[in-house]
């Protein structure tokens, strides 16, 4: 229902506010600057070299020579477009979850998730770590993207704690009949495997839930424009409980989960 977890919101009064602002040094400030502390962070990630470099990665089919199919750049904004019409919805910080959103994959390997595994073989093989996109980008965020300071320094992206947990606890490749925060203000380094922890916020549990249905739906799409699913069509039409005139497109998939996400949330 419109606004039922409005009291969870992470915002000034909440008592997890102040856990969920800390940044691991103080970021510099301007007196001219109107933004929140998620709206900087917001602005740090899409003007950084590692949020662009997603334009060039896979989301599902590699290498395409259809133009229209998704990459992890259109990915990451579809998550954010579901993660704020859902936050919305529910009274949540809309300004958190985009936050969370578009930093969300920026640790995703080339090739998408086979190109993870092939990864994380040789990542077990030299250094005996297997290796995961959320806990890479967190290191990504903390350790090796860069950004130009007013005093001409160049600092890491040094986001707040909600931001940085939303990224290392999205992991959408779980079935989940449901999903709520923990409670815990833990390190985010002991993190040792996908999906340990809950996100800390409600914020992160939407965007969580939002990458899940922006995947499902996209994907969905591009196989039907590369012609895998034509032989399945019909079974999937009976999935979506859709009628043989209905359209099967990735705006219909997102409406319907959103609608009944939201409308079952509590």
């Amino acid at each position: 229902m419109r606004d039922n977890l409005k009291s969870q919101a992470t915002i000034e009064g909440n008592l997890k506010w102040n856990n969920a602002i800390k940044r691991e040094s103080e970021l510099y400030s301007r007196s001219n600057d109107i933004r929140s502390e998620f709206e900087r962070d917001y602005t740090r990630i899409i003007h950084s070299s590692a949020f662009r470099r997603m334009k060039h990665k896979t989301q599902v089919f590699f290498s395409p020579a259809n133009d229209h199919i998704c990459t992890r750049m259109e990915h990451v904004i579809l998550v954010e477009s579901i993660s704020n019409t859902i936050a919305g919805y529910l009274g949540l910080n809309t300004q958190l979850t985009r936050a969370i959103a578009m930093t969300h994959d920026i640790g995703h390997s080339p090739f998408g998730h086979q190109g993870e595994q092939i990864l994380s073989e040789i990542s077990k093989r030299d250094i005996g770590k297997a290796f995961c996109h959320e806990k890479n980008g967190l290191e990504v965020v903390d350790k090796m993207a860069l950004l130009e300071d007013n005093k001409q320094n160049f600092q890491n992206l040094n986001l707040t704690y909600a931001v940085k947990d939303g990224i290392i606890s999205h992991c959408g490749e779980i079935d989940e009949n449901s999903l709520r925060p923990r409670n815990e203000y833990i390190d985010l380094y002991d993190y040792n495997f996908p999906n340990q922890y809950n996100p800390y916020t409600w914020e992160g549990c939407v965007v969580k839930i939002a990458d899940k249905i922006a995947y499902l739906g996209r994907d969905i799409q591009d196989a039907i424009t590369l012609g895998i699913l034509d032989k399945h069509l019909k079974e999937l039409r009976d999935m979506l409980d859709l009628s043989k005139s209905d359209a099967i497109n990735n705006t219909i998939i997102i409406n319907n989960l959103v609608y009944d996400l939201c409308e079952n949330s509590n």
